[in-house]
């Protein structure tokens, strides 16, 4: 399926959605300590869902009420678990890989055809040293593991995803030992790490920092029960907040942004570095933009899914705009420097791609184009943004929203935006 974008003008009131990331890791510790643990203001999408799933597999026992998710009964380590099907989560799968290394038993786990493109070896060589048997495809899925690994020293490396060690320190208390973990190089998006973190501690669990971002020790320890709440998420408030910039008249974005740690946050202050105005009260945002945007360098190591809400706004930028040290965006579900470069060009934006980024300059001759976002959920809203800015668009690949903000296309209809699904 396709999308056909006019150009529009949107307005009103708009709710964030729920954060992905603490959904995902609150599932899976809420399915881990069990005795009715709860997550509310959960986010349900394509994603959280197999992460569900995932956890289900693994014998807990979950309910879903509204955007409430039930654990009635836990993880059952030991039992016997079929084959695991994450789907497009890359959090899914290197989250359940920790957790299947606690289980005697050989567990397979697989996901889409774009998952499993996806590198999943350095987890695989850190699972290994602890005693696990890990077998994959060429490095990626589908995978097989068999533990039980019994904890004790780890090293991986940090350049390639946190994922990793988030895998690591959330199946750590289980084991025997715990895990005294080492991250070898520069460790990217390193708000992720705090969030994982933050949610242990949230289910009665510490981890030690030894070095920020380097070394952790987490001993053995027990999950308690206990009821979290999901705050908005930052990664799709981004790319709302790019459609305010760049289509909208008087948006205010509502949600509760919580104190929890989340790297994406960081685009309120790009966004005030290119010349908007933002002001956030009572749980609501609203923006005032310029006719024309400042430019900028942007260093988005911490935080890669801003790049296509920030890609975009070049369109509007008076400078160019520089994002750089985000290499690791070409590993998520598509290699997402590479395809904004080739689709951001078509509209008639001058973009220099880099290994680590892009450098991208308005122009004064864009124009309506079809843009291919390769079932990527987040290129796919950046461009329909886009095209609601430019006019006489397409973009592919429509159902892909399911994966992050499964009513983006009615939200931003509602609104004013011209789109019809052909």
């Amino acid at each position: 399926m396709n999308c056909k974008i006019e150009k529009s003008k949107i307005s009103g009131q708009v709710s964030c959605p729920p954060n992905k990331s603490y959904t995902h890791r609150a599932i899976f510790l809420a399915s881990i300590a069990g005795k009715n643990s709860r997550v509310e203001n959960a986010l349900l999408s394509a994603d959280t869902i197999a992460t569900i799933e995932a956890c289900k597999k693994f014998g807990a026992e979950i309910e879903i009420a509204d955007s409430t998710i039930i654990v009635k009964n836990p993880i059952k380590i030991g039992t016997k678990v079929p084959e695991i099907n994450t789907e497009n989560s890359g959090t899914t799968i290197r989250i359940a890989s920790g957790i299947a290394s606690l289980f005697s038993e050989e567990i397979t786990l697989t996901g889409d055809s774009s998952l499993q493109k996806r590198p999943m070896q350095p987890l695989l060589d850190a699972l290994s040293s602890m005693g696990a048997q890990c077998s994959s495809t060429d490095g990626k899925p589908p995978i097989k593991i068999k533990g039980k690994i019994a904890g004790g020293e780890v090293k991986i490396p940090g350049n390639f995803s946190s994922q990793y060690i988030s895998a690591l320190l959330i199946c750590a208390p289980l084991t025997e030992k715990g895990i005294n973990l080492t991250i070898d190089g520069n460790l990217v998006s390193k708000p992720y790490l705090d969030a994982t973190i933050a949610t242990m501690r949230k289910f009665g669990v510490t981890v030690q920092t030894l070095i920020p971002y380097k070394r952790y020790n987490i001993t053995p320890q027990i999950y308690k029960e206990t009821t979290f709440t999901v705050p908005i998420d930052f990664s799709s408030l981004a790319l709302l907040l790019s459609a305010a910039v760049l289509n909208g008249e008087g948006i205010t974005i509502k949600g509760s942004i919580g104190n929890l740690p989340q790297g994406d946050e960081v685009f309120i202050d790009i966004l005030e570095k290119l010349g908007v105005k933002i002001a956030i009260d009572d749980d609501q945002i609203k923006i005032e933009s310029p006719e024309k945007l400042n430019g900028g360098k942007f260093d988005l190591s911490n935080s890669p899914d801003l790049l296509p809400p920030l890609a975009i706004l070049a369109l509007r930028s008076s400078a160019p705009i520089e994002i750089f040290n985000v290499k690791h965006a070409r590993l998520k579900e598509t290699d997402r420097i590479a395809i904004m470069s080739r689709e951001l060009v078509k509209l008639g934006i001058k973009v220099q791609e880099k290994e680590d980024g892009m450098i991208l300059e308005a122009s004064e001759n864009i124009s309506g184009a079809d843009l291919i976002s390769e079932e990527d959920h987040r290129l796919f809203m950046a461009f329909c943004i886009a095209g609601m800015f430019v006019g006489n668009c397409t973009v592919t690949d429509p159902e892909s929203v399911k994966v992050s903000y499964p009513n983006f296309i009615e939200e931003m209809k509602r609104m004013g935006a011209k789109i019809k699904i052909d």
